[in-house]
């Protein structure tokens, strides 16, 4: 029997060792590594017997010549789903879809199989939950169940061999953490483990033409569980994430061979399960009657679609000798940049002031473009005094008081226009050359000019 290959992975970093050690060298965490099976010869006499090799051997063909057609997307029945994917599932793909414990994972994907199994053949693996709470779930969410084909099964090996027999077109793998490959010792839920199924899933997937939806859960950390490895075998990955008492859910692509990248789709829970957020600034935008001081809207770009949310700032006298500086949903570095601009180049000095930015909804920011609003909304609250209800504004803001422009600005424009407002605050560069019917755009280029603006 020939000798089993191992080495020693990073959980955190995929970082390759020869022997265990207690700290991965390359990113510093601590108890990280451990034993990883690189091959082993019954692993590969099983996967031959099971017909996973595959029939037929592979050719060399041009890439002119590929038939695009004959593997089309097709609709996963949630529009916010399709969106995140770049337009559909594809056959053949791995999609990976994470979120903390009860998020809505399962319940998403027990919709989209209900309603896909009414068009072609679907397979529901779980291997968390059995088969009558699976079927509980589905009762109280009034879903068709007439056509699912259900499956409560662990080993992976299997559950290639019971595929291959129904051929179905989509597969649910829930969840990845709880299944395990024979020739693997460790426990389920390890490295080795999580790492070895998702290889073996990805490449089955691809050689039978099997959409595969594999759900992975979240460390403590808010990162998916498991080696890094797993976001380099599949081919998209998403995170579906709300906060425990709020009702609505965002679910962003973090990695999508077949689309746009940062992409975001907006699901309401309900007590018949996930529901579409057809207009997501709407959401985001239920504001006070009376406008306070402190608050102003601003338009992000969420993959391929303008969103408008709240922006707040407070401003209060500090008791403390280290003021404190807390962003929620916002980078804590860029505030504390922001005020040193302001300071330096607005004359406005808050080094005696706490500082509180927030984004309405439990969006989180990851652009510049919130850097113009985001200053604003802080003098608006140190000056106490409320800036217009109909007044929007976005732009990067430089180090030296420089208003730079961002991507899509016309776009930005006409959602606010659509929702009302009717004076927006951008750069100089982003100043429509037609004007926007309903909305009177001024450009600024320094941070003074956009003071002086409001």
């Amino acid at each position: 029997m020939a000798k089993r290959k191992t080495a020693y992975v990073c959980a955190d970093c995929g970082a390759e060792y020869p022997r265990w050690q207690g700290q991965c060298n390359e990113c510093g965490a601590w108890n990280t590594v451990s034993e990883v099976v690189l091959s082993t010869a019954g692993h590969k006499a099983d996967r031959h017997r099971s017909g996973y090799a595959g029939q037929t051997a592979a050719k060399v063909e041009t890439l002119g010549d590929i038939d695009l057609q004959a593997l089309p997307r097709f609709t996963s029945s949630f529009k916010e789903l399709d969106r995140v994917l770049g337009g559909g599932i594809v056959p053949g793909s791995a999609l990976l879809i994470g979120g903390s414990p009860g998020a809505g994972k399962s319940t998403l994907l027990l919709q989209v199989m209900c309603h896909l199994a009414e068009q072609r053949s679907a397979l529901y693996v779980t291997g968390e939950e059995s088969l009558q709470q699976v079927a509980m779930r589905a009762q109280r969410l009034a879903l068709p169940t007439d056509k699912v084909k259900m499956l409560a099964e662990t080993n992976v090996e299997s559950i290639c061999d019971l595929a291959l027999a129904h051929k179905p077109a989509i597969m649910v793998i829930d969840s990845i953490q709880v299944m395990h490959v024979a020739d693997v010792q460790s426990a389920p839920g390890s490295v080795s483990q999580v790492r070895e199924s998702a290889a073996y899933l990805t490449r089955f997937a691809k050689q039978h033409h099997i959409a595969m939806l594999i759900v992975g859960h979240v460390t403590k950390d808010g990162n998916l569980a498991g080696p890094k490895v797993l976001e380099h075998c599949i081919d998209c990955s998403m995170m579906l994430e709300g906060e425990s008492d709020s009702r609505f859910r965002t679910l962003r692509g973090n990695k999508n061979r077949f689309g746009a990248v940062n992409e975001l789709g907006v699901f309401a829970m309900t007590e018949k399960g996930l529901r579409e957020v057809s207009n997501p600034s709407a959401i985001f935008l239920s504001r006070d009657e009376q406008q306070s001081p402190g608050s102003i809207v601003t338009v992000i770009w969420e993959g391929t679609r303008p969103l408008l949310v709240e922006i707040q700032a407070l401003v209060d006298y500090s008791q403390m000798a280290n003021p404190r500086r807390i962003a929620v949903g916002l980078e804590q570095n860029r505030l504390a940049m922001l005020l040193a601009v302001m300071h330096r180049h607005g004359n406005l000095q808050m080094s005696d002031q706490d500082v509180f930015a927030n984004v309405v909804g439990g969006v989180k920011v990851a652009e510049t473009s919130v850097d113009l609003a985001l200053l604003l909304a802080m003098v608006s609250s140190f000056k106490n005094n409320a800036l217009p209800r109909e007044l929007i504004a976005f732009g990067e803001v430089g180090l030296a008081g420089e208003i730079r422009p961002v991507p899509n600005g016309s776009e930005r424009l006409s959602e606010a226009a659509k929702h009302g407002f009717k004076k927006a605050i951008v750069p100089k560069a982003n100043v429509p050359k037609q004007p926007i019917e309903g909305i009177t755009v001024i450009g600024v280029s320094r941070l003074s000019e956009a003071l002086d603006a409001v």
